[in-house]
């Protein structure tokens, strides 16, 4: 007699879904794209054709960000975010033979599978430790792993593509889902909850000193209309309401419009500057005589930090040498990898004396 489903075989195997296409629109349909590990080959395709595979982060600037810090054997380097782990496994091939990293994520979903990939390539707890830490909190890991200072710093400050690509996180207008932008969704509020309890002037504030919006009044009004909790409500009410209020405006312009209010609503929930001027004013007594430091800005309120920051340690003999220009990614890596465009990179050199 035949089997009704696969369910009632003696091994209780489950037919695995069929791929659903080469390009499946849905997050989770993707699953090669998922398991890089298990599907290489398909996710070679695709990095081969210019895109990056959906939940799969690729670092920036690795090259430029190696040349900042000059990693070599028996270092001790900090990677304040870790993410997926590809800046960290770069810096951690160069501080061998006796270095080591330490990796702080806030993130409490990704930080697990970045450290099992870390550890898969051979990475172990003697020379990788990571930390469940907002990079606020630097000063506190460097004290609990017995390390006065270290000799090389990387805070890469963008949000990764995990986060992004992923609809139950609530990061992109790309993806229908839960208004939500929390790094760690076990702490804090959902961006549609500070969307309904911020008064409309202070949603205005925020849009401006958050993303520089242009129309910040405007999409402050229409958000404070009714309930907002989706992404999608948050692009519909955005465009439609720009549509309305300027019909000649470009549908390019009206997409940043809607990225500069989700970029704007996540550092607020996460509370991104406040955590960054934390690391900025400790930076100088975490860093080892001549170590140096790198940080990787994707917003101008971030970069205006960073540069203040290190022109005025570099005013008061506390870094003997900072960036003169902010650094850009290649056009080649732009056109490989267009997260890459916005990113802005600068260094410091901790004084010796």
């Amino acid at each position: 007699m035949a089997l009704k489903n696969p369910s009632d075989s003696p091994q209780g195997h489950t037919r695995r879904p069929r791929y659903p296409g080469r390009n499946p629109r849905g997050f989770h349909e993707r699953y090669k794209e998922l398991n890089p590990e298990k599907y290489h080959a398909d996710v070679e395709k695709i990095l081969a054709s210019g895109k990056t595979p959906a939940g799969t982060h690729r670092p920036i600037m690795v090259a430029e960000v190696l040349r900042c810090l000059q990693p070599s054997a028996g270092e001790v380097a900090v990677d304040c975010t870790l993410g997926g782990g590809g800046h960290a496994r770069a810096i951690l091939e160069r501080v061998q033979p006796g270095g080591r990293l330490l990796g702080l994520d806030v993130d409490p979903l990704e930080l697990p599978r970045t450290e099992a990939r870390l550890r898969a390539a051979g990475f172990g707890p003697e020379t990788f430790v990571a930390h469940h830490m907002n990079f606020a909190g630097l000063p506190q890991v460097l004290a609990t792993e017995g390390v006065a200072a270290a000799d090389l710093i990387l805070a890469d400050l963008g949000v990764s593509s995990m986060q992004l690509d992923n609809p139950d996180r609530g990061f992109s207008y790309k993806h229908f889902g839960q208004l939500d932008m929390r790094m760690n969704p076990s702490r804090g509020e959902p961006a549609s909850r500070l969307l309904a309890r911020v008064s409309e002037d202070k949603l205005a504030a925020l849009l401006d000193e958050n993303a520089d919006e242009p129309h910040a009044d405007l999409i402050a009004r229409l958000l404070k209309q009714g309930p907002v909790e989706t992404t999608h409500e948050v692009d519909r009410l955005v465009r439609n309401g720009l549509t309305a209020a300027f019909p000649s405006l470009a549908t390019p312009e009206m997409k940043m419009s809607v990225r500069r209010t989700l970029q704007a609503l996540r550092i607020a929930v996460n509370d991104e500057f406040s955590a960054l001027d934390a690391l900025l004013r400790s930076l100088p007594q975490c860093l080892a005589p001549g170590g140096r430091v790198a940080i990787l800005t994707f917003h101008s309120g971030e970069d205006r930090r960073v540069k203040k920051a290190f022109q005025a340690g570099y005013r008061a003999d506390v870094y003997a040498d900072v960036a003169g220009e902010v650094i850009r990614a290649t056009m080649e890596e732009n056109r490989a990898n267009r997260r890459a465009s916005s990113a802005k990179l600068r260094w410091a050199v901790r004084a010796t004396d």
